[in-house]
């Protein structure tokens, strides 16, 4: 063997771990609010989901042993056939009043304002995308009822707005002008916005 020193072998403690105890709160308030989540769901939107549907329910009986009983079967009753049967028909559609009518309108109406202004400050195929919208909402005026006294000339106005709106799109895509086009389309908007009461 040989008679050199071997090293001491000594077991030093590890130093200790440092405490963590921000990330220790922060999976359990994740946990806590993936837990919240979870109950909200299951208090307010499944019994939505699952509600019975009325209708007769049995109720158990008390008795310990079934009892045969005798099956009948039904006679048949006879029907009268003295008249036809009246069809249900749908409820007449309601006329919107007035105030309806504008409250319902309005929005679009306003929007229009608003969009040519936008595109009498743009030009070109900018203010010809903002044109877009403006034709998806005359067709949307199209669709919604008027009140009967003035259905006519609404629908009258709406196609005129609707064609001066092509109109101006098709004179800013063409790079010509536009002042026209501008004046026939805002002539229009203000013959919808006069019938609507705005």
């Amino acid at each position: 063997m040989t008679d050199g020193q071997q090293p001491e072998v000594r077991w030093a403690p590890l130093p200790p771990a440092p405490k963590r105890p921000g990330r220790v709160w922060l999976i359990v308030g994740l946990s806590a609010f993936a837990l919240a989540i979870v109950v909200a769901f299951l208090v307010f939107v499944l019994p939505i989901g699952f509600a019975p549907e009325p209708g007769p329910t049995a109720t158990p009986s008390a008795s310990k042993s079934p009892s045969p009983s005798p099956t009948q079967t039904p006679t048949p009753t006879p029907t009268s056939t003295a008249g036809p049967t009246p069809v249900p028909t749908a409820p007449p559609s309601q006329d919107p009043d007035a105030e309806a009518f504008a409250a319902r309108v309005s929005p679009w109406l306003d929007d229009a304002v608003t969009g040519l202004e936008i595109a009498a400050a743009s030009s070109g195929e900018d203010a010809a995308s903002v044109i877009e919208p403006m034709r998806q909402d005359a067709e949307r005026l199209s669709d919604t009822p008027p009140p009967t006294s003035i259905a006519a000339e609404w629908s009258t106005s709406v196609s005129t707005y609707l064609t001066s709106l092509n109109d101006l799109q098709q004179a800013y895509r063409s790079g010509a002008d536009v002042s026209g086009a501008e004046r026939a389309t805002l002539e229009a908007l203000q013959s919808l916005r006069d019938l609507a009461g705005l």
